[in-house]
């Protein structure tokens, strides 16, 4: 008998990408969704079990159900000139009728009955216009109404209005902590 064909329809069907910098946890989300009439068991595995986090690693897709799945690569160094090998497996059997021991189903499944995809993994760096970029936008930051600000007159009200909130809280805390160390310490 020929293998079955993957009942469960992936997004992203080929690739998981990653987005760097990997300097922190790194997650991405797969999607599974079971566009049959029957409940489908599935079990995610990876070649490099070390270095990612999956929950759910493995459960039961009702019909018509979807399922998210949140694949987390650890820190590590980025070598740009490494090629990632790394590849993820979904694989999937029909869920018979009464499941209460899920590890056991497994073990007893016959090869006839699984199906699986395969996904390789991607690790893109952001170029250094999206480096600059994302630094303009973290930069950015919410201008005060110029209901809320005190300005006598409508100049200073317009350069006052392009003050960004996180600098005032900046001023406002330095001010504090300068009165505090002032008066406790001098």
């Amino acid at each position: 008998m020929s293998k079955l064909e993957q009942i469960l329809i992936l997004e992203p069907s080929n690739d998981l990408r990653f987005r760097g910098p990997f300097t922190d946890v790194v997650t991405t989300n797969l999607k599974l969704r079971n566009p049959s009439d029957r409940r489908v068991c599935f079990k995610v595995k990876t070649t490099a079990p070390r270095r990612y986090c999956v929950r759910p690693n493995s459960g039961i897709i009702d019909p018509g159900a979807t399922v998210t799945i949140s694949v987390m690569l650890q820190p590590f160094d980025y070598d740009p000139n490494e090629k990632s090998k790394h590849k993820f497996m979904v694989q999937t059997i029909f869920a018979p009728s009464s499941v209460s021991d899920l590890e056991a189903m497994w073990k007893d499944a016959k090869p006839d009955d699984l199906m699986d995809s395969k996904l390789r993994c991607v690790f893109d760096m952001p170029s250094d216009n999206d480096k600059m970029d994302e630094g303009v936008r973290m930069r950015r930051c919410v201008p005060l109404s110029s209901s809320s600000m005190l300005s006598k007159d409508s100049s200073s009200s317009s350069s006052s209005s392009s003050r960004c909130l996180p600098s005032l809280l900046v001023l406002i805390a330095a001010v504090f902590i300068g009165f505090f160390i002032g008066k406790f310490v001098l």
